[in-house]
């Protein structure tokens, strides 16, 4: 690499350019540059390297023996460059950067993206699992958002993929001592730090008035919450995207048979110039028909 830094890679390209096109003129033209300044860098070149590339006839440049040698090496390694820079513009083209919150994440995206890449192995992808709400259209290289909220955010367009309804849940072991809404005042209410649901929707639709549960610990994931309410430390007000899974396995239960409408829904956020991509259009055709399924 050290002999490489003592020449300058604008006088290689200027020696390529002249031996292929065979004159200083059409090298220059290639370039986008005067035929003088190609001269400059194939003279500066030359004694860089202390080799004569060139011989100088009325016709021209002619390449000597070595100069033959060494524009075709040369040809090699821009070919070469060419292919890597060609690579990583597909390779970027192609990858699609989603910003998901760490629970949608996990319960549903993940699960389903073999499915994914089996109709869609082109397209690549990059999971940015954040709580973080992403910005859209700006000079960050997310595409796609996966927000969970009543759908109005300013300067994208939203699409709902899942709308989401609320209800307690806790474990097997706590739900026997929950025979009326009132016996909530005895547990302990686990508690999501950044939530945008709220008990009070709940009771309203369960027709009762509002409980005071017992204070319990407050984390700040929801994922957390679900673990705490596993565990039998208390119960919480769930949705049916977080707690599908343990409600299957029967880690958890719904004491009552009341689920209210949140408000919110999962959505699928995107600017609208990241849309027109192909593969970004090809993700959120999926995610849509995976949602809807």
């Amino acid at each position: 690499m050290s002999d490489l830094s003592s020449v300058h890679l604008n006088g290689l390209r200027a020696v390529a350019a002249v031996a292929r096109c065979g004159s200083l003129p059409r090298a220059a033209e290639e370039l986008g540059v005067s035929a003088s300044a190609v001269s400059q860098q194939v003279n500066r070149t030359e004694r860089q390297l202390g080799r004569q590339l060139f011989e100088r006839t009325r016709s021209g440049l002619k390449p000597t023996e070595f100069g033959a040698a060494f524009a075709a090496r040369l040809a090699a390694g821009f070919g070469a460059l060419a292919e890597a820079v060609a690579m990583a513009r597909r390779r970027e083209d192609d990858t699609v950067v989603v910003s998901v919150a760490p629970a949608f994440a996990a319960r549903f995206l993940v699960p389903r993206l073999g499915r994914f890449y089996a109709a869609h192995p082109e397209v690549m992808l990059r999971i940015d699992a954040s709580t973080r709400l992403a910005e859209l259209g700006g000079d960050n290289d997310v595409d796609l958002a996966i927000r969970l909220g009543d759908g109005h955010w300013p300067g994208v367009s939203a699409s709902l993929l899942l709308p989401q309804r609320i209800f307690p849940v806790c474990a097997p072991s706590l739900a026997g001592r929950l025979g009326a809404i009132a016996d909530l005042r005895q547990v302990c209410a686990i508690s999501d730090q950044g939530t945008m649901i709220d008990w009070s929707a709940w009771f309203a639709a369960a027709g009762s008035p509002p409980v005071s549960m017992m204070p319990g610990t407050i984390y700040t994931d929801p994922m957390l919450c679900l673990e705490a309410a596993i565990a039998g430390y208390g119960v919480m007000l769930a949705w049916q995207l977080l707690a599908a899974d343990a409600l299957a396995a029967g880690r958890l239960v719904t004491p009552f048979d009341v689920r209210a409408d949140s408000g919110l829904g999962y959505y699928l956020v995107a600017a609208e110039q990241a849309r027109r991509r192909r593969p970004v259009a090809a993700f959120a055709r999926w995610l849509a028909e995976e949602a809807a399924a």
